[in-house]
């Protein structure tokens, strides 16, 4: 008889962006797959709706946009590195984010948790959060999601993860 808890990895993505609280997110997933197994999917989403505004410069924003992707993705992959031993994806994708990750969840079914951190700005908790989390019903995502305070230190995500 196979035992499908020792052969079952999950995933955690996790939206990487230029927000503080995307170390928050990421610090958070990685420690829990250092602990329990697993992988990091890091998510990065190009903004379609940038390029649209500005015909006749569109590729030289997109290869622009997707330079800045690189750069995030690869600062957290260092960030990760530090960490320890965490095994770690990378996805990049173009086209409206909350679309976007809904994508890449659908065509993953290894992704098991979605990790967010939550703003710690007056303006409220962020746009991810608050669309994620506000979803009940058939609008609801397949899997988890896991909110993160963005006022969390590090040694406090450790303690949790």
């Amino acid at each position: 008889m196979r035992n499908i808890e020792n052969e079952y990895k999950r995933k955690f993505l996790v939206v990487i962006d230029d927000t503080p609280e995307c170390d928050r997110a990421v610090t958070f997933a990685a420690h829990r797959v250092k602990r329990t197994g697993g992988t990091v999917v890091l998510l990065s989403v190009i903004d379609s709706a940038d390029f649209q505004q500005f015909l006749g410069v569109e590729e030289v924003m997109r290869a622009e946009a997707r330079e800045e992707a690189e750069r995030l993705l690869d600062a957290r992959i260092a960030r990760i590195a530090a960490i320890g031993d965490v095994r770690t994806e990378t996805v990049i994708r173009e086209g409206r984010p909350i679309e976007e990750i809904e994508r890449v969840i659908a065509a993953d079914p290894a992704i098991a948790i979605l990790v967010l951190a939550a703003s710690t700005s007056n303006e409220g908790p962020g746009p991810l959060v608050t669309a994620f989390a506000n979803r009940s019903g058939g609008g609801a995502l397949p899997i988890l999601v896991a909110i993160v305070p963005g006022s969390m230190t590090d040694e406090q995500i450790i303690a949790v993860t």
